[in-house]
């Protein structure tokens, strides 16, 4: 599911009417529309919290980032831009699909949200109780950043568990599947990485030469895994018959938003099979 829901959601990095949407209110540069959308849930806060939330980013770049994006758009302003972006990229992408089809796919989304759990989940919990779209994209939008922001505070839960640290995930990743340009921009320094790629040859995970050990592999399926059961409720709770049709009501917006996300995007979504 999560292949299904995920590029509906990453429209709002991707596609040029969500960056159009957010340097209509002063959030010019990708970084800063990328730190406000998506922060902005959370309120005008600062960057500690979102250093801890987004994980992946070296604490210095959110702090050029954070507070200073609030004196261009406020939070408000800026959660309103990020909606009517994505809802303007998924109606270019979606026109040829009949309304009935977006408010049944929509119902049945918000209901899978709904049942999320967001106890300790941060950002799953505040784009939880954003305000209900009016319209079939919106809501269906909505409901796929809190199940993938729901997803993704497990993720880090089971990262930090398993004891990587933000640099050291990103290493692995480019160990494995993932091109070193898409993650070199997240403001770590050349010394932070070769350091982190010690780090996971000294826990077996990486050869010398910084190839992925089968150790490492073992490791991270492991992560991989308790993110997955992290992330269940809502399906299990939405039941196989409805998660099922969810899938096939989906099936056709995801292959549109897969056209607008680069190949080897840092999410790391693979293509849909079929």
């Amino acid at each position: 599911m999560w292949t299904h829901v995920e590029p509906l959601h990453a429209v709002t990095y991707f596609h040029p009417r969500a960056r159009a949407a957010y340097e209509a209110v002063g959030l010019r540069g990708y970084w800063r529309g990328y730190f406000a959308g998506r922060a902005a849930p959370l309120g005008p806060t600062d960057a500690p919290p979102v250093i801890a939330a987004f994980f992946t980013f070296a604490p210095p770049m959110v702090s050029r980032a954070l507070p200073a994006v609030w004196r261009l758009a406020t939070p408000e302003e800026s959660l309103r831009a990020r909606l009517t972006g994505a809802v303007q990229a998924l109606a270019e992408l979606t026109y040829e699909l009949p309304e009935e089809h977006l408010v049944e796919a929509a119902d049945l989304l918000e209901s899978a949200a709904a049942a999320a759990d967001t106890a300790g989940r941060v950002l799953g919990a505040a784009n939880a109780a954003l305000p209900r779209g009016e319209y079939p994209l919106a809501r269906l939008w909505q409901a796929a950043t809190t199940l993938r922001e729901h997803r993704g505070d497990g993720h880090v839960a089971a990262l930090v568990a398993a004891g990587l640290d933000p640099v050291e995930t990103l290493a692995w990743r480019v160990a494995v599947d993932t091109h070193p340009q898409n993650l070199l921009g997240r403001g770590w320094s050349e010394e932070q990485w070769a350091r982190a790629r010690g780090r996971l040859a000294e826990r077996g995970w990486l050869t010398g030469d910084g190839t992925a050990t089968d150790v490492g592999r073992a490791g991270f399926q492991a992560i991989e895994d308790a993110t997955d059961r992290a992330a269940a409720r809502p399906w299990l709770t939405l039941g196989p018959d409805r998660t099922d049709r969810l899938r096939e009501l989906l099936e056709p917006m995801a292959r549109a938003c897969h056209t607008v996300i680069p190949e080897n995007s840092p999410i790391g979504l693979p293509a849909l099979q079929g």
